[in-house]
């Protein structure tokens, strides 16, 4: 529950009244809402939002996770020195909130680095976070203990073009158009929940390491952030 950065005009006219909406959302629905966001910055698409108004409300949701101990779904994009900033001045809020995931991470690896050294925070990896060979570099480094995987259905879907596709050992049958669908198929170009076995086939390749050992960290990670209270 939260409001994306592209998306933080939202607040406006009445700041108080739409994050008082979050706060009763959140109240109302205890069994439902396990984090808020997707939160953040998103410098790469000023034009829906200007950096200012992204930054106060980003803060802003730190509060509210902070108030009611809910961990975050970050998004950063092209923004990480303000991102990191902001996330120093509010150290405590981070405490009493128990962490977040960067999700849809495609940075270089000194920002990784600089995101795991901050502590209690994972980066998310999806079809995006895999496109370059620069890309497979900085994941191949990555401990696999700061990881999570994701999907960003619909998008973020892995490519025959992009530097990754050659590690993806699963294949799934695809229609052109939607009206084709059926359930044994998927919709050419958009991606799908299931897909996040190919986001694991790819790390697992480029980590050169076994996709079942990788599976049971990454989702022991996920139940650590986000499902702490149903871990035995």
């Amino acid at each position: 529950m939260g409001c994306h950065p592209t998306r933080c005009n939202e607040f406006s006219p009445d700041p108080e009244q739409y994050y008082e909406g979050l706060r009763m959302k959140i109240r109302e629905n205890p069994d439902k809402v396990i984090a808020v966001g997707e939160c953040g910055l998103d410098y790469d698409r000023l034009h829906f939002c200007e950096k200012d108004t992204q930054k106060k409300y980003f803060e802003k949701q730190l509060s509210l996770a902070a108030e009611f101990r809910l961990p975050l779904f970050l998004h950063c994009r092209s923004a990480h020195a303000d991102f990191m900033e902001i996330l120093e001045r509010n150290r405590d809020k981070l405490l009493e909130c128990g962490g977040g995931v960067v999700h849809s991470f495609d940075g270089t690896l000194e920002e990784a680095e600089k995101i795991i050294a901050y502590g209690g925070l994972y980066i998310g990896l999806n079809g995006c976070s895999l496109k370059t060979s620069k890309n497979l570099e900085v994941v191949k480094e990555l401990p696999n203990g700061c990881i999570m995987l994701e999907t960003d259905c619909p998008w973020c879907g892995i490519r025959p073009s992009h530097a990754c596709a050659k590690f993806v050992k699963t294949k799934f049958a695809t229609v052109k158009k939607k009206d084709k669908w059926t359930a044994e198929t998927l919709v050419d170009g958009r991606c799908e929940p299931c897909q996040i076995s190919q986001v694991l086939e790819v790390i697992a390749g480029v980590k050169e390491s076994d996709a079942t050992k990788l599976a049971d960290i990454y989702y022991d990670n996920t139940l650590e952030l986000f499902f702490n209270k149903c871990k035995k």
